[in-house]
């Protein structure tokens, strides 16, 4: 059956059909013309991955000897998609152009044979025939003209790569193609190669990586994967004023391939106004190939922005989110090439959201239109996540198949034999078809979701044996973010058959390869859309869990604790580094114990982790080697992030009853056994906290008799080996002061922030002041570059959020994101102006109903590459704010005081004054970093 002709790229196709082209590549045929190759290489490059069988059951004898009417012919049966006999019209073109000895243009015969086999997915085929237009390649003269067409004949290659699975071979063709057309001056060529690039590593889950190329292929800058308003515009109108062109057509199809990248990376807001540009511009064009593909791409972003929402306890909103996605997909589904995955994605989003009649009647069509896809690696995906959907269907479960630890799954019921048959039957035959393919990757994939598929029925040793052979194929295809699944799965078996020490050198395992893979953590498996905290965060956990295993020994080895603790540094890094999506941390890591051994001998740290059935505690203590473990049952992990959640909330109110009894059980749960342990030399506590506690100010915590902060100096690092531990040099002190005392937009007055400037300029005597219109984006940048500034002070509005664009601060002529913050900070010469000591954001609240927005106070503290951050959890009372600073400063001139001594005396100023004596007024200020 045939399906209708997906759009290749309108102008290439009248110029090819035209006859004064015909007539044109007569002439130039008689002198050997290069033209032909050029032009029909460009097939290559829009020529979509899903393809549909044509049988035909009449092949046309030709008969003629005319070499450019083969070309024409051929040319003429490929655009209508009866690909059977245009293979046959290539061939003998080739033929007729091995015989009068015109090499470059038999290199383009069989170029585009390669491709007519592509698309009947005869791969064997198509793989000889690109072999046969590199060999001739290879043995012609290296002129410009002959490094042009290799160029071309590479594209061509890495596509039919890219389509077999072979995506890293892709990746390293297209390079290579890339590298020819810069030594030859086209940039156009260069781009289209890199454009092409860009999709072999979003195959290979490199994210990042793919968002810089498509930037730099797109003439913009690649040094972070960020994109303005006015960019986004920019290159709109640019697409749309632009005449149909090949490049026309390839800066397009990179232009929603990055919507697709920013998606991925957390740029949601970004995604979508991409993406929406996209879809303007393909209806200009009046192109319903590339209109149905941006339908389909937005629906995916609307389907992560709803899902953000739900994290963030916005469910109005993300019903919203989720309706339009599903609108958007059927919109997709109108082309029938796009349909297929389009209905997949709607069927999964359907189960998400438990509408399992609507999800029972999609599944079915989706089955029927799987019976027309050809082997190829996109097959084979929609295969295995059809049959991902299926088994949660059947289980009426969303989440049936997810990587966690059993019992944070919900109850599902059992498959029945005859589903359970039909489902292994679709992923078997997703191996096989990957094995015709010699596609390690995709085997890699199948074998192991049926692994997986198998521990979801507790059937172990199956579980096993295939988890072991998909380890050890996507060790074969250097498959790390498949390597740490399988690693990750396989430990899960072993500790459910109680094999603690194989299951912890699995976990390891599963950790070593996720460090590994650092800068593309964001993009650990492209075909499952899993967050950071189901897809990465539990495997950290999990392991932590089994080094401190209480079943193991009644005290676990100084060894496991050592382990333990670096798994936890390790998660907090990895937390930091997916909320920037890069590698953030420029700092040398120090030697941990080295900062309570040598640089504070009277600060302890406090490692709290929270498991599924206990919190788990590790204790450094100054000057002494053997670590201390504390294990607090808890019986329900959710019940304790529900005691969590009320503790924070009723900090935010002024006279709250549940304060002080939920502290208190919170300061059982982490420090009650432990304080037997503190010593009265410890005077500080530094905690690198676990992310359900980062939203709790430690020092409210309270023994039943005082508060925390009545007996410890209390500091927070998002992780020791970010720390740059050196005291605060106490000369003459230089600070920027900055503040808002006018309402700006949605944000009140701060009246007392003149009175909280005041203080600084009185205790600091060497200030620099910024107030009201004074403090623009361009002054503050002004500023900051003119003169070194040790502390800088901002008292205005911001807010800390998990999600990098929601965290910010206030200035008078708009926001600074923390990616601004930092690169304004950063623009300093370092070795004219010095480090910032100590960043002061006095105003600032975490996003209302984020449970991990204290993430984006850790963001800013080492984004801002300040060695100490001063910030606020909450939005508080602006005049005990001015009154603590100015005891904070005044504690600083001491040069034996620390920092965190510093905020404590100034906390308990507070604590001491009957107006600001509750939690309310002086807990929320907490010191992230260096504490010293």
């Amino acid at each position: 059956m045939l399906r209708k002709r997906p759009r290749f790229g309108e102008k290439l196709q009248q110029l090819l059909a035209s006859r004064n082209w015909f007539l044109a590549v007569k002439r130039l045929y008689k002198k050997r013309s290069l033209v032909l190759a050029v032009l029909l290489f460009v097939l290559s490059i829009a020529v979509p991955p899903v393809v549909a069988q044509v049988s035909l059951s009449t092949p046309i004898v030709q008969t003629q000897s005319d070499a450019p009417s083969l070309v024409n012919q051929g040319k003429q049966l490929y655009n209508s998609r009866q690909f059977e006999e245009a293979a046959q019209v290539w061939q003998q073109a080739a033929d007729a152009f091995a015989a009068q000895g015109n090499r470059l243009n038999q290199v383009m015969a069989f170029s585009n044979l390669s491709l007519t086999y592509q698309q009947l997915g005869n791969w064997e085929r198509a793989k000889k025939a690109i072999a046969n237009s590199l060999n001739i390649l290879q043995t012609l003269e290296k002129t410009q003209e002959q490094q042009r067409i290799l160029a071309q004949t590479l594209d061509i290659q890495g596509q039919l790569q890219q389509k077999i699975g072979r995506s890293q071979a892709a990746l390293e063709t297209w390079q290579q193609a890339a590298d020819l057309y810069a030594n030859i001056g086209n940039k156009n060529g260069e781009a289209i190669s890199q454009i092409n690039q860009a999709q072999a590593m979003q195959d290979l889950g490199l994210y990042p990586r793919a968002c810089k190329t498509l930037l730099k292929a797109l003439d913009l800058d690649e040094r972070e994967c960020q994109i303005s308003d006015r960019q986004i515009e920019a290159l709109k109108q640019n697409l749309l004023e632009a005449q149909p062109s090949e490049i026309r057509e390839a800066r397009a199809r990179g232009w929603r391939s990055l919507g697709n990248v920013l998606r991925v990376i957390g740029s949601l807001e970004q995604s979508q106004k991409v993406l929406l540009s996209s879809l303007e511009v393909a209806q200009s064009w009046n192109s319903p190939q590339d209109e149905s593909k941006a339908w389909l791409n937005l629906g995916n972003t609307e389907r992560a922005l709803a899902k953000r929402a739900e994290e963030l306890q916005d469910t109005k909103q993300a019903s919203t989110y989720a309706e339009n996605a599903l609108a958007n997909y059927q919109k997709a589904a109108a082309l029938p090439t796009i349909k297929i995955r389009a209905q997949l994605n709607q069927l999964e989003l359907l189960i998400e959201k438990a509408r399992w009649q609507e999800a029972q009647e999609l599944s079915s069509q989706v089955q029927e239109l799987l019976a027309e896809f050809p082997v190829s690696r996109g097959a084979i995906y929609v295969k295995i996540n059809l049959a991902r959907n299926l088994v949660c269907l059947i289980q009426k479960d969303p989440y049936c198949l997810r990587q966690q630890e059993s019992e944070e799954r919900s109850s599902s019921s059992p498959l029945d034999e005859q589903s359970y048959l039909e489902v292994t039957q679709l992923l078997q035959t997703a191996v096989e078809e990957a094995k015709k393919l010699d596609d390690k990757r995709s085997q890699s994939y199948a074998v192991g979701i049926l692994g997986r598929l198998y521990e979801n029925l507790a059937e172990r040793d199956k579980a096993q044996e295939y988890t072991e052979q998909a380890l050890k194929e996507a060790w074969q295809s250097q498959a790390s973010d498949l390597i740490y699944q399988w690693q990750w799965q396989l430990g899960r078996l072993l500790a459910a058959q109680e094999k603690l020490q194989e299951a912890i050198a699995a976990y390891r395992q599963a950790v070593k390869t996720l460090q590994s893979l650092r800068n593309d953590l964001v993009a650990i498996n492209p075909e499952i859309q899993f967050t950071f905290r189901e897809s990465v965060e539990p495997v950290y956990r999990e392991y932590v869990g089994l080094l401190l295993q209480p079943q193991e020994t009644a005290q676990a080895s100084q060894e496991n604790l050592k382990q333990a603790r670096e798994a936890i540094d390790s998660l907090q890094l990895a937390e930091l580094e997916n909320f920037f999506q890069l590698i953030c941390l420029d700092a040398q890591p120090v030697v941990i114990d080295q900062v309570t051994d040598k640089d504070d001998p009277t600060a302890a740290i406090i490692y709290p982790i929270l498991l599924t059935d206990r919190f788990e505690i590790i204790l450094k203590l100054p000057q002494q080697p053997a670590l201390r473990h504390y294990t607090t049952p808890i019986g329900d992990r959710q019940k304790v992030e529900r005691i969590l959640e009320r503790l924070a909330q009723s900090l935010t109110q002024r006279n709250s009853q549940e304060t002080l009894p939920l502290a208190q059980q919170v300061y059982d749960w982490l420090l009650r056994d432990a304080s037997k342990d503190l010593t009265s030399n410890v005077k500080t506590l530094v905690f690198v906290l676990d992310s359900p506690l980062r939203n709790i100010p430690m020092a409210v915590l309270h023994d039943g008799q005082k508060y925390l902060v009545e007996k410890y100096g209390i500091a927070l690092t998002p992780g020791l080996q970010l720390l740059d531990p050196q005291p605060l040099e106490r000369g003459e002190l230089r600070a920027l002061a900055a503040g808002l005392t006018e309402a700006r937009g949605r944000f009140p007055a701060l009246k007392y922030v003149a009175d909280e400037l005041a203080q600084v300029r009185y205790r600091v005597s060497s200030s620099v002041e910024l107030f009201n219109r004074e403090f623009t984006n361009a002054a503050f940048q002004n500023q900051i570059n003119a003169l070194p500034f040790p502390v800088v002070h901002l008292a205005t509005h911001g807010q800390f959020s998990s999600q990098a664009e929601a965290t910010f601060i206030l200035t008078w002529d708009g926001q600074l994101d923390v990616n601004q913050l930092n690169d304004l900070l950063r623009s300093r010469d370092p070795s004219r102006t010095g480090p910032i000591e100590l960043l002061v954001l006095s105003a600032c609240e975490t996003l209302t109903g984020d449970k991990r927005a204290a993430l984006g106070l850790a963001g800013v503290a080492v984004r801002a590459g300040a060695r100490s951050t001063l910030a606020t959890l909450w939005s508080v009372n602006d005049e005990a704010t001015a009154f603590l600073m100015g005891q904070f400063y005044e504690a600083l001139k001491n040069p034996t005081v620390t920092k965190a001594e510093a905020l404590r005396r100034a906390q308990l100023t507070l604590l001491g004054n009957s107006k600001f004596d509750r939690p309310h007024f002086w807990a929320p200020y907490v010191l992230v970093g260096n504490w010293l």
